[in-house]
């Protein structure tokens, strides 16, 4: 059955109206609410439009001009312009799209690098760092020994001095920097300065915001030395859900392995289109200026947020994220707060602090960001506005009523913002 792309929704409503009808309510969520996880992001039109395009319907296991599959041409000429635009960007020697997301894209560097068993020195998840940087939850943390770095209680600041004595001690085979909740930007060339001292490989696992780092906004891990560079390519990027690695070139041997056929097999060709397009999108000037106000937005938000008594680790941000301890400011936990702006039509995520007493399913803290926000042209006052609101939630968080004052300003705030490709 032939089938015209204009009546593929009405084609879904009827065959299959239960996941038509979610479709429905989630792109209503998304237009009359505010998104202010960090990890959360509008994708390019671009992209969307290639994720439902017939790239779906081809296998193509390998790399270009090295494939398992025949009828590959066009698909080589996506996946060779994504490598391209991936590594001019990131300014790498290699560069390779086909991971499916941020685990595998992380596991690909530590399963073909480091013997199992070996140490590994990463950040604390509690002090910003993430899963896949080794909590004892995950497989990796099973396989290697993670041992870990802290931040500054007071400031927020890495100890560099702290981390040398830990690197000297436990003599790691990676290092491996990036974050998930940190709210402040990286000083690299400290971190290879110490691995160049004790003979480890680096590892920059820039996922949350990758697409400032292309875009010039913050600092650019490959510029210090470093081997590996991860990221995912939505959030930041507006990108598909996937992920991309860039390393030097004595390394591109084995990450093309490790990924191919270590990991995964056939790589999702529309995914990887995408991300070719998204890559395309993100070398422009109009995606830097939105990089640079993403930031602006951040720091906007912070500062008005501390206005109304609310702390903030750290004390504010260098990047595109903030961490509220509410338990502090509000005497509720991380899971109440994201209920109350929930209910106010504001998405967050509960979060740990540094050092966390508290269970992660109710947490000291909320985090937040502004790269969703800022995909839908709001600017400074706009975080000034939304600072009001995510207060007034925080501090009446069990006022249904109230509640619902406030989700009614949130939604005349968005319906002068409309959602890019909804």
């Amino acid at each position: 059955m032939s089938v015209n792309p204009q009546s593929y929704r009405d084609l879904l409503a009827k065959s299959d109206p239960t996941v038509f009808n979610a479709l429905l309510g989630e792109e209503q969520r998304q237009r009359e609410g505010i998104e202010l996880i960090p990890s959360e992001n509008y994708a390019f039109p671009e992209v969307l439009a290639l994720l439902g395009s017939s790239f779906t319907n081809k296998y193509a296991e390998g790399y270009p001009g090295r494939r398992y599959y025949g009828g590959t041409e066009f698909v080589d000429i996506i996946e060779n312009a994504g490598r391209e635009r991936a590594k001019k960007l990131f300014r790498a020697e290699h560069a390779n799209i086909q991971p499916l997301s941020g685990s595998p894209m992380n596991q690909a560097v530590y399963l073909q690098f480091i013997p199992p068993g070996e140490t590994i020195l990463a950040m604390d998840l509690s002090h910003g760092g993430h899963l896949t940087h080794g909590a004892p939850v995950s497989h990796m943390g099973k396989i290697y020994r993670f041992v870990r770095y802290k931040t500054n209680p007071k400031d927020g600041s890495i100890d560099f001095g702290a981390l040398r004595e830990v690197a000297k001690a436990e003599r790691p085979k990676l290092i491996v920097c990036g974050y998930s909740s940190y709210p402040r930007d990286l000083d690299y060339s400290q971190f290879q300065a110490i691995a160049n001292e004790v003979g480890a490989l680096t590892m920059a696992d820039v996922s949350h915001y990758g697409g400032f780092v292309a875009a010039g906004a913050l600092k650019n891990p490959m510029d210090a030395g470093f081997d590996f560079l991860t990221t995912t390519t939505h959030k930041s990027m507006r990108g598909p859900r996937g992920g991309l690695i860039v390393c030097k070139a004595e390394h591109a041997k084995g990450i093309d392995a490790s990924v191919f056929p270590g990991l995964q097999g056939g790589p999702h060709m529309n995914q990887v289109a995408a991300t070719a397009t998204a890559l395309h999108l993100v070398d422009t000037e109009e995606f830097r200026l939105y990089a640079r106000q993403v930031l602006a937005n951040a720091k906007a938000l912070a500062a008005e947020l501390m206005k109304h008594n609310i702390h903030l680790v750290t004390g504010g941000t260098d990047n595109h994220l903030m961490v509220l301890d509410v338990m502090q400011s509000f005497g509720i936990n991380g899971a109440q707060g994201e209920k109350a702006l929930d209910h106010a039509g504001i998405t967050t995520n509960k979060q740990v602090i540094p050092d966390d007493p508290h269970p992660p399913l109710r947490p000291s803290g909320v985090r937040m960001g502004t790269p969703a926000p800022t995909s839908r042209g709001m600017k400074e006052p706009e975080m000034r506005v939304l600072a009001g609101v995510i207060a007034a939630a925080l501090k009446q968080h069990d006022d249904a009523a109230h509640l619902a004052k406030l989700r009614a300003e949130t939604k005349a705030l968005c319906a002068r913002f409309p959602v890019p490709g909804l």
